[in-house]
């Protein structure tokens, strides 16, 4: 077993003593899953009955010129409305006594209303009522509604996605050892306090617990953010859900269940998407304002021409279906879900997905970007950055080849950028392991040692420490190469800086946003990163626990904020931010977390989709105008202003009006772009 003892990047210690209650986030998930294919289902189905509906429309054949009549089709017309009317028009229907219920009328009241009118009235028609048959004004709308409902709920996130990722990072079964020294498979839901397990290589610990036996290192990247393993020997604490990578190992259980770091973060992200607030659709605000307007100007309507005019019942019905039909436009059902499909399908393009519309939107607000370091600003893998060479006669190149070549038999991380940067090896006669201080074996002829500086120190060799610190203070780790007993050379690993970290501050910055990075890192590495890049903020040493309070610590200073990042650990300060913005390529849960995920990894798309999510606001406010604009224009010629001067508007020329408007929102959409 191969170990580079590296002491002076130490992990903190990820206990938290906060209970939590249970939640049952599995169940919201599957409630969202069933209502997104309820209403994809639902429109299938109308879409299909809407093309016998229209061809059986006399209004619709007038329209194109022919005369598909035959006895009785005005009764299988009723049918097929009915059909439409009550299985898909039923999501409104209840949604609007919903909206009574909570005296919050909004798009359910007005979409329940609308279609109840144009099929209460229809259906008068056809029982000898005089006016015109409007089921096809009812089966588009009840269908558009249902595209729209269905679109809108496929952007909208589940917050119990993030809570089934993490739960996933736990094994189902672990090796419980006896008190004979035999091992037995059990769940891990089996284990308790006390309770010890075996570890083998390649297999993740089942719960939090203490290192009693063997030593290894420990992949808990996707839990603290840290891209290095870490060491563990005995009393060593380990984390459930991490990695065993190498070595087996046997720990003692001290926490399982809700007590354990993994349940602590579920809990933290699962409070954390609770309690963020909402921005108010925008949508719903208009649709609130056109049902006062359409039921008071219907009833206006109708009352005037009875009590004022002296016109007959039927004369005033018309009138007030015409001014209900022109207040609830289709426009108005898609013009969000119109702009948000567009703007989804450019940010995908452009290299982000939009995962939460509410957010998304808050986007063009916003303050302060708060970063993660590892992985996010930087590449999160180490690379070698410096060869150094102490006098010998030998190149940089060789130095490096005679490590890499020792190297190859190690899988440590920094053994990887060793070789990643070596352009060729060769094979090693001998290989050893120094306890905790590095390798030693015979390459090419001569004995080779890489070794860390604990060991240069023991043995009291000298080497020029100032440029070896001069390195270190970078946030880099030196690592000693000894060629026949000779101090040869060094070889500096860095989480190299991204190379569009830099382009991405200075753009939020000529925004106007403030840029922020957070970091579990050491003062004097974070504060190097942030120099580099010139961020305005550091926090620094912050334990995984802490990372949503730091967020929250902006927020309290009446900033909007967003929080990019990629690890579990990120996970509930990416729920907390106002914004979660996720690295695609980071862990599964950091990206069900966020609301808007970086496919590419590019830092640079934070500036991307706060550019996009202005131009998407705009272009819905202009949709919404039009939409609802229109239509209050439209209301007092429905309602019949301009009947002195013949002019009159039926309901099936308002519907025709309000057909035209869904098509200027469509083309209006189609003109969003990335500014």
């Amino acid at each position: 077993m191969s170990q580079h003892d590296h002491s002076d990047h130490e992990n903190g210690n990820h206990n938290d003593e906060h209970d939590h209650d249970d939640h049952e986030g599995h169940s919201h998930h599957e409630h969202h899953k069933k209502m997104v294919q309820d209403f994809k289902w639902r429109f299938w189905w109308i879409l299909g009955l809407t093309i016998p509906i229209m061809a059986l429309s006399p209004m619709i054949q007038d329209f194109l010129g022919v005369d598909w009549r035959f006895a009785a089709d005005k009764w299988i017309l009723a049918s097929l409305s009915t059909v439409v009317y009550f299985f898909g028009g039923w999501p409104f229907l209840t949604g609007l006594v919903d909206e009574l219920k909570e005296k919050q009328p909004g798009m359910m009241t007005l979409i329940g209303l609308a279609i109840s009118i144009a099929y209460l009235y229809s259906t008068a028609v056809v029982f000898g009522f005089e006016g015109d048959l409007l089921y096809w004004e009812l089966s588009t709308l009840v269908g558009i509604m249902l595209l729209g409902h269905w679109i809108e709920m496929r952007s909208v996130m589940s917050a119990s996605s993030a809570l089934e990722e993490l739960a996933e990072l736990l094994p189902g079964q672990a090796h419980r050892v006896n008190e004979d020294g035999t091992t037995e498979e059990v769940p891990v839901d089996e284990l308790k306090q006390g309770d010890q397990v075996l570890i083998k290589p390649g297999e993740k610990i089942p719960a939090d617990g203490v290192v009693v036996d063997g030593k290894s290192s420990v992949n808990e990247a996707m839990l603290t953010g840290e891209s290095k393993p870490v060491d563990k020997a005995d009393g060593d604490e380990v984390i459930g859900g991490s990695v065993n990578e190498k070595g087996s190992i046997t720990v003692e259980i001290s926490k399982t269940g809700d007590d354990s770091f993994l349940s602590q973060v579920m809990n933290l992200v699962e409070e954390a998407q609770q309690s963020k607030s909402r921005t108010q659709d925008l949508a719903n605000r208009a649709a609130f304002w056109l049902t006062i307007i359409a039921i008071a100007a219907g009833l206006i309507t109708f009352g005037a021409w009875i009590f004022f005019t002296g016109q007959d019942f039927g004369f005033a019905m018309n009138r007030t279906v015409a001014v209900m039909v022109i207040t609830c436009p289709h426009a108005l059902g898609l013009a969000i879900p119109l702009v948000v499909s567009m703007s989804t399908s450019i940010a995908a393009t452009n290299g982000f997905l939009i995962r939460d519309r509410a957010a998304f939107e808050q986007a063009r607000n916003l303050d302060a970007v708060i970063f993660d370091k590892t992985g996010t600003l930087t590449e999160g893998i180490f690379t070698v950055t410096d060869i150094l060479n102490f006098g010998d006669d030998r190149s940089e190149q060789e130095i490096l080849k005679y490590a890499a070549s020792l190297e190859k038999n190690s899988e440590h991380p920094l053994a990887k950028g060793i070789l990643e940067k070596a352009e060729d090896t060769w094979d090693p006669d001998e290989f050893n392991s120094i306890t905790g201080k590095g390798i030693e074996g015979k390459v090419n002829g001569h004995s080779v040692k890489v070794v860390s500086p604990g060991y240069i120190r023991e043995n009291e060799m000298s080497f020029p420490e100032e440029d070896v610190e001069k390195l270190s203070s970078q946030g880099k780790t030196v690592v000693f190469v000894i060629i026949e007993e000779e101090l040869t050379g060094a070889i500096a690993l860095g989480d190299e800086i991204r190379k569009p970290s830099k382009n991405a501050i200075k753009a939020l910055h000529d925004l106007g946003i403030e840029c922020i990075m957070l970091t579990g890192d050491n003062q004097q590495t974070a504060d190097y990163v942030a120099g580099e890049l010139g961020i305005d903020q550091v926090f620094a040493e912050v334990l995984p626990d802490e990372k949503a309070d730091k967020v929250k610590e902006v927020q309290e200073q009446g900033k909007l904020v967003a929080m990019t990042g990629d690890g579990v650990n990120d996970a509930p300060a990416l729920a907390q931010a106002d914004v979660g913005i996720a690295i695609g390529a980071g862990s599964d849960v950091a990206v069900e977390t966020g609301d808007i995920v970086l496919v590419k990894n590019n830092p640079e798309d934070v500036t991307a989709l706060i550019k996009l999510s202005k131009a998407t606001y705009k272009k819905m406010v202009q949709n919404l105008w039009w939409a609802s604009g229109y239509n209050i224009g439209a209301i007092p010629l429905a309602a019949g202003a301009l009947y002195a001067w013949g002019v009159i508007l039926s309901p099936a020329v308002g519907a025709i009006l309000m057909s035209l408007s869904t098509v200027i929102v469509a083309i209006n959409a189609r003109f969003l772009k990335m500014e």
